[in-house]
């Protein structure tokens, strides 16, 4: 279905998008007030199925590169996104016909839809990672073969740079990576140039519909008195793997990534009861309620991040690891927590989500597993599906 993106989308979409993000793909804030500005002026946002868009259609992915830590410091200038997104239309030497997001995860989220009010063009319904990665080759566009070239980076000055060849998708983040450290550590970028008939053969379909479900979700929960944690566990399908208090962060921002780990100890009364990680939750019972009660003793969570949250550890077992979604909220609120706002003492519920079935190739694997990471362990994944409308893929 096309929809048009109403001022309430937009906060759902930040909410569900933060959570997709798993700590990484920017804050929302400031794209939530950008974009709503851009509403409220009286701009139209049209969010349009794969499928309606024709297969000799031209159009690009875009986003921002560089660290969430960077990005909540350095603020984005008004014309950034869309003269990343114009660099390359005119390289291409036509008018483009829609935009696709580059990653759902966050702020990134939000970029397509800024420079859709800006341009008038459609977005698509979808993304190429149902979360987000940290570096480009980490997409299924990119997965599945489509050139990574031209690309193109802006950054907050106007500076605009053009990479009109590159051997292959590592490259592409080399070189983009180091023009973004150059930038001061964030730019806005348009990659890849894609047909139609590239997306609807790569694109992860009902992304952005998806983040606003979870979104929503949580809201209705605010305004019905409802446990917010339990609502976005329903609505997604997760897993509670572990609800404690930060007691260490040690996280450096380095090589344009947010590096770093992140570890949790269990508060009283947080876990006792709680399923274990992986298991399913049996219907009809709640499981934040059933995780407040009684006593915990010391379990500790340790998670590894670098941008987005990859490994997570319970007492030294390994309980979820990428491309499964693992997600950092509030253990209250259910408000998404990114790497770049971890700090002591605060108390945050992680939950799994299991990744799209794309991401699940051995393809795949050997780009956005733990290995692809530097871990010396093979994906484990969740007993958890997908929340989205994937079909199972093979290869």
């Amino acid at each position: 279905m096309e929809w048009l993106v109403t001022e309430a989308d937009v906060d759902a979409i930040a909410l569900g998008a933060g959570v997709l993000g798993t700590g990484g793909g920017g804050n929302p804030y400031l794209g939530r007030l950008h974009l709503l500005q851009h509403l409220r002026l009286g701009a139209a946002v049209r969010i349009i199925p794969a499928d309606a868009v024709d297969d000799d259609a031209l159009g690009c992915a875009v986003g921002g590169m560089g660290a969430p830590t960077v990005g909540i410091e350095k603020l984005p200038t008004k014309h950034q996104m869309v003269g990343a997104v114009r660099a390359l239309e005119a390289h291409a030497g036509r008018p483009f016909s829609f935009l696709a997001c580059g990653e759902i995860g966050g702020a990134n989220s939000l970029q397509p839809l800024i420079a859709a009010a800006q341009t008038g063009l459609p977005v698509v319904d979808g993304d190429p990672m149902g979360r987000a990665f940290p570096e480009l080759q980490m997409d299924t566009f990119m997965i599945g073969g489509v050139s990574p070239a031209p690309l193109s980076l802006r950054d907050a000055h106007g500076n605009t740079v053009v990479v009109t060849e590159l051997v292959d998708a590592f490259w592409a983040e080399r070189i983009g990576r180091a023009i973004t450290i150059a930038m001061g550590g964030s730019a806005a970028l348009g990659l890849p140039l894609l047909t139609g008939a590239q997306v609807k053969q790569h694109i992860i379909r009902g992304t952005y519909t998806l983040a606003r479900r979870l979104g929503r979700a949580v809201l209705e929960a605010d305004r019905r008195g409802l446990h917010p944690v339990e609502s976005l566990l329903r609505e997604s399908g997760g897993l509670l793997l572990f609800v404690g208090k930060v007691v260490d962060v040690d996280r450096r921002t380095t090589g344009g990534f947010a590096r770093g780990s992140l570890r949790l100890e269990a508060v009283s009364h947080d876990l006792a009861g709680a399923p274990a990680a992986g298991a399913r939750q049996p219907a009809g019972e709640s499981p934040v309620s059933r995780a407040h009660e009684g006593s915990t003793g010391g379990r500790q969570c340790e998670i590894e991040f670098q941008n987005e949250f990859l490994i997570a550890r319970v007492d030294g077992r390994v309980v979820a690891t990428t491309p499964d979604l693992i997600c950092i909220v509030d253990a209250e609120t259910a408000r998404p927590v990114g790497t770049e706002m971890l700090r002591y003492g605060l108390r945050l519920a992680v939950i799994g989500i299991g990744a799209p079935p794309q991401l699940k190739t051995p393809r795949a694997l050997a780009v956005v597993g733990p290995r692809a990471f530097g871990y010396d362990l093979d994906f484990q994944p969740l007993a958890a599906a997908w929340p989205g409308t994937q079909p199972e893929v093979a290869g």
